[in-house]
């Protein structure tokens, strides 16, 4: 299917649900149901659907070509959201996620060597010497269900801990992981208000708040003792006080910029990778046929030592299982929102300075025409001769364009050493009678009840 044929340019705007009290009445929806919302959308009027809320035009666009369109081909006409960049901006400042133009530029230059092949064997290294022992200290049993999410959470923190600033566990570790998920939480909720009210107008403001300044205090605190010593470690915050901008003034990031990458690499870099984990857990306690064929690979492709980055590439089918997991329950589901900063034809139809374009990767990666039977978890879908033939812009667990995710190799050899030291100790299944977890989206998409899985010792 061309975008061509997709929608008529002679009509003045796409088709889209009415609503007659100046959009509150879809905006309350969307908060309930964010994902039930957006495809119920598209099912009914289309690859582009058009709402407004107040004053903003919103074009929601669910087909790889115009994904494309928006993000790569004419990204230059667009701007990162300016009131999710608000709301982001509380915790990661003005750090490569959350900055714009020039400003952007230079530090996603200055970066992107810290996430290069000549790092991943060094941060490989710390991810194993992270997760080895958290999982050998475990408190698995065969009868009593484990605290899957809870488990993932504090082992990824453990992680990125140990990358970042060359640490094990803190004592402020538990905590730190808790503070992650209220401000992914009351973000969630913040999103969609059209201006900052008042903290004494927000229940959960102050629970944000408190978490907030606890991260904030620990990683200063980290950078703060680090300038004082700075040692010769091969971390996240070595690299990050070490760059320069050899193509600008030469100059390397300020303790306020490093902060604010620090938080960004800290936040991103955590919680999805633990959702990502999570979901995985039940996706191979599910199918206890698929977790068998992933745990042989492992047996014969390390023999039982443990991996090094070396082996993630020679780990294919497990690679499928994650990426299919990230099909199946995307940890960035929603949010890539694009504001036009001048008037640009997507698909044939007009938006105008202004208006907002949404990109749902949810929604995409249950599109029947791009992956049939999409509430089946088929990792074979990812096989080379198959993924071969998918639309590009059809999958999306990273984004796409100038702004894709600058960690996502770094997640994706954490997610398969993690996923392999937990197939070498571990065979999964899930309790008696429990139900299939349901999604819920708080920036990151989690079990809305937790997961708690068996687990049994090979």
């Amino acid at each position: 299917m061309t975008t061509a044929a997709l929608t008529p340019a002679s009509r003045r705007r796409p088709p889209g649900p009415r609503d007659f009290f100046f959009g509150f009445g879809l905006l309350y929806r969307l908060l309930k149901d964010y994902l039930g919302v957006v495809q119920d959308n598209h099912r009914r009027h289309g690859d582009v659907v058009y709402m407004r809320f107040g004053h903003l035009q919103d074009y929601s666009v669910n087909h790889p070509d115009l994904i494309r369109e928006v993000l790569v081909e004419k990204g230059k006409s667009f701007i990162r959201w300016e009131r999710g960049i608000e709301v982001f901006a509380q915790a990661h400042g003005q750090s490569v996620l959350t900055t714009e133009g020039g400003t952007w530029q230079r530090q996603r230059r200055m970066l992107q060597p810290g996430f290069g092949p000549k790092r991943f064997e060094g941060y490989a290294r710390q991810m194993v010497a992270a997760a080895a022992p958290a999982l050998d200290a475990l408190p698995v049993s065969a009868s009593q269900p484990l605290d899957f999410e809870g488990a993932m959470t504090l082992l990824t923190m453990d992680v990125i801990l140990r990358t970042m600033f060359s640490l094990g566990t803190v004592p402020e570790a538990s905590a730190a992981a808790e503070a992650v998920k209220v401000i992914s939480h009351a973000g969630m909720r913040e999103m969609y208000l059209p201006f900052d009210p008042p903290a004494w107008m927000l229940p959960w403001r102050r629970e944000k708040e408190r978490s907030l300044k606890l991260l904030d205090e620990l990683v200063r605190r980290f950078v703060r003792e680090r300038r004082a010593a700075p040692g010769e470690q091969q971390d996240l915050l070595g690299m990050l006080l070490s760059v320069r901008d050899d193509e600008g003034d030469r100059q390397g990031l300020s303790d306020e910029e490093v902060r604010d990458q620090c938080m960004t690499i800290f936040l991103a870099g955590h919680e999805t990778t633990a959702t990502a984990l999570t979901w995985w857990g039940w996706a191979m306690a599910a199918h206890p046929q698929i977790a068998e064929r992933a745990a042989r690979e492992v047996d014969e492709v390390l023999g039982g030592r443990e991996p090094t980055y070396a082996d993630v590439g020679q780990l294919a089918y497990l690679g499928q299982t994650l990426k299919e997991t990230m099909r199946l329950r995307p940890p960035a589901a929603a949010l890539l929102s694009r504001q036009a900063i001048e008037d640009v034809t997507i698909g044939g139809w007009r938006v105008p300075r202004g208006a907002m374009v949404r990109i749902t990767p949810y929604a995409v990666h249950h599109d029947p025409r791009w992956f049939p039977e999409p509430e089946r978890f088929d990792p074979d879908r990812f096989a080379p001769e198959r993924a071969e033939q998918m639309p590009r812009g059809a999958y999306l667990p990273f984004g796409a364009g100038p702004r894709v995710c600058i960690g996502s190799m770094f997640a994706t050899i954490e997610m398969t050493l993690i996923a392999a030291l937990l197939l070498q100790r571990f065979r999964f299944a899930l309790p008696p009678q429990a139900p299939a977890p349901m999604p819920r989206l708080n920036v990151t998409l989690r079990p809305a009840e937790g997961l708690r899985l068996l687990l049994r010792r090979r």
